[in-house]
């Protein structure tokens, strides 16, 4: 992963063929406060797009040429992509590509131990509807909501975002000072 969107208490990793373009397009209302960290490529380094990114209040941070690990929670995220990867691509390693999208969702719908939320819910206010849902019944899926009615909703829930996002950073230090007492 050469990109990884910082966010309060959680990580939302992108692929390396990820565009400027596709980022905007794809996060253009979830930037804002957030921390961009990319490897110095030109598309990255464009005048155009650090302008865009200050437009909103984002930080761009560069990882060192020399040294990409040192952006920890990027290079966290890849282990876990990393075995995701292996898990589904047993002896067929060159399919990678066809399964990091799958690997990438599963990433973003699971709970983190250190914050006990998914990334999902930490940009989006809420939980995703997983394919296994779709065809099951329940209310988020049966409820038939006008196009209107489902943007005050989606509204509603962002306001709540930082609430969650509150709670799992408290949820994180709690872990931290158990962990550091368990050290001392």
């Amino acid at each position: 992963m050469a990109l990884c969107l910082v966010g309060h208490g959680y990580t939302w990793p992108l692929y390396k063929g990820t565009t400027p373009k596709q980022i905007l397009n794809s996060r253009r209302g979830l930037l804002h406060q957030m921390v961009v960290v990319t490897d110095n490529g030109t598309q990255f380094t464009d005048k155009g797009f650090q302008d865009f990114l200050a437009a909103l209040g984002t930080k761009q941070h560069f990882t060192s040429v020399e040294h990409p690990q040192t952006n920890e929670q990027a290079e966290a995220a890849n282990r876990v992509i990393l075995r995701g990867l292996r898990r589904r691509l047993d002896q067929n390693k060159k399919k990678w590509v066809e399964e990091l999208e799958s690997v990438l969702w599963a990433y973003r719908t699971t709970p983190h131990s250190t914050t006990g939320e998914t990334p999902f819910r930490m940009v989006y206010g809420t939980e995703a509807v997983i394919p296994v849902e779709v065809g099951e019944p329940s209310r988020r899926t049966e409820q038939r909501l006008e196009e209107e009615m489902n943007d005050e909703t989606l509204r509603e829930e962002l306001d709540l975002v930082e609430e969650i996002r509150t709670g799992a950073s408290l949820r994180e230090a709690t872990l931290k000072q158990k962990i550091a007492a368990r050290h001392d």
